[in-house]
């Protein structure tokens, strides 16, 4: 092992023992302990890592929870964003978006949002295949970074915060439901007109 690989080595251990923990690689506490998870992709790589980061730190995902947290629109947006002197593009902006929901008991809306990161790499014309890999490796940054974001927001909510909104949900489900029948006894106890009578010629 080189000198340089020691020091790395000795600043890690001496890091770890202050308690020290790299970005994302720390247990996180959660206040729910179960949840179901739904996605449009149910197979795709971001509903797969956050499944397997929730149940890494004790939170039960299956289909019987009380509360679902549906990944309901995940998206890649790319725009140029600069150009070199012959008009080629120079540098790409990347911008990914997450919204989720989270849902109760008859598929109520709780609350929705959304996550967002946005990234910028040069592109060269010279190296069309450098360029793509490097455009793949900061997509995949950027997932692990939408995931960040939501895992921080994901933890901070409680049973006790869910069960108040499934309540204020069903409230105004209810009056909802209950102007609608109002609405329709008036019109039923409106007089109907009589047909207009013609004179017979």
């Amino acid at each position: 092992m080189n000198k340089g690989n020691l020091v790395v080595l000795g600043l890690t251990l001496l890091l770890s023992a202050c308690g020290f923990q790299l970005r994302g690689t720390g247990d996180v506490e959660f206040g729910l302990k179960e949840l179901d998870l739904q996605a449009r992709n149910s197979y795709g790589d971001t509903v797969r890592e956050l499944q397997t980061l929730l149940e890494r730190n004790d939170v039960r995902v299956h289909p019987g929870a009380k509360y679902s947290l549906n990944l309901a629109n995940e998206q890649t947006r790319q725009r140029t964003a600069s150009y070199t002197s012959s008009a080629r593009s120079a540098e790409y902006e990347l911008t990914s978006t997450l919204d989720y929901q989270f849902r109760g008991p008859q598929d109520r809306l709780l609350l929705e949002d959304r996550v967002e990161v946005q990234k910028v790499y040069v592109h060269d014309s010279n190296n069309l295949i450098g360029s793509s890999q490097e455009g793949d490796q900061l997509r995949q940054e950027m997932r692990r970074e939408l995931l960040q974001q939501l895992v921080m927001r994901i933890q901070r909510i409680t049973p006790g915060e869910l069960d108040r909104l499934q309540q204020e949900a069903e409230a105004k489900a209810r009056a909802e439901a209950e102007a609608v029948e109002a609405a329709r006894r008036a019109q039923d106890a409106r007089p109907q007109q009589s047909p207009i009578e013609l004179p017979i010629q």
